[in-house]
């Protein structure tokens, strides 16, 4: 079920299925809910999600001025706060990872857990191949995809996706630029996933799990950027997994022996 909130400036659409404690997907960069098509029922057999589009992607519409995670962030605290009004579990891909540790960041009192897959804190953790893609323009066949579900939805029109475009890979090339010691301050219970083969390197991948403390990491193998697409259901044994349960006691801890040690 979709339906509209005003957030501020924003007119945010979202979709809703389920019933249960409160979790909240959020979609890449110029991409929309579809992307979930293979986790929306799934999670919502045991959570009631909720899966708003942000300014300028899907059915939201655009808002003058500039893109930044920064604002949709905010877009997202207020959010949470006034169509849901509780806690929440976030699962974030892409540049929806990116909101999504921000605001647990910027207001940990909305976040429980915290998943975020092709996950990057740093302009610099994409591979060369990447950046050659984010500097293509907004015609090019790699974004065809993205640009025919962008006009089978928004409300501004096909001659609006340019104007989106523009706004979201000059966000790339741009940012984000957080440091990885500021992940310290996560609190929320943190995993960690990518594709074996994604455009964020599993360098990156690796030092942001390092960083956000009792983090846990899953590589998804033979998989890439868009892994809950090309491995949905190793991807929802994995999500359900760590949404539905505690985390389980090891048996011979490393990384985590000084919280076990203290459990």
């Amino acid at each position: 079920m979709g339906d509209y909130v005003d957030i501020g400036p924003v007119h945010m659409w979202y979709e809703t299925r389920g019933t249960g404690e409160p979790l909240v997907l959020l979609h890449g960069g110029l991409d929309t809910n579809a992307s979930w098509g293979a986790q929306l029922d799934p999670l919502a057999a045991h959570f009631r999600v909720v899966a708003p589009e942000r300014r300028g992607h899907g059915h939201t519409p655009d808002v003058e001025g500039p893109l930044s995670y920064r604002t949709m962030t905010d877009d997202l605290a207020r959010f949470v706060d006034k169509a849901i009004g509780a806690p929440v579990h976030v699962v974030g891909w892409s540049d929806g990872a990116i909101v999504g540790v921000m605001l647990a960041l910027a207001r940990p009192d909305l976040v429980r857990k915290l998943v975020l897959i092709g996950v990057n804190v740093d302009v610099a953790a994409y591979v060369p191949q990447f950046a050659e893609v984010a500097r293509l323009p907004a015609d090019s066949p790699e974004f065809h995809p993205f640009r025919a579900v962008y006009e089978a939805v928004s409300p501004d029109g096909p001659e609006h996706w340019p104007v989106v475009f523009e706004k979201v890979t000059s966000m790339w090339r741009a940012e984000p630029q957080l440091p990885l010691a500021d992940l310290g301050a996560v609190r929320a219970r943190t995993l960690v996933m990518v594709g074996d083969d994604d455009v964020i390197s599993l360098e990156h991948t690796v030092a942001v799990y390092r960083a956000i403390p009792d983090a846990e990491l899953a590589v998804i193998p033979g998989a890439s950027h868009v892994a809950a697409m090309e491995k949905p259901d190793l991807v929802n044994t994995i999500l359900l997994d760590f949404l539905r349960r505690d985390a389980s006691p090891t048996v011979m801890p490393v990384r985590r022996a000084a919280t076990t040690a203290h459990a």
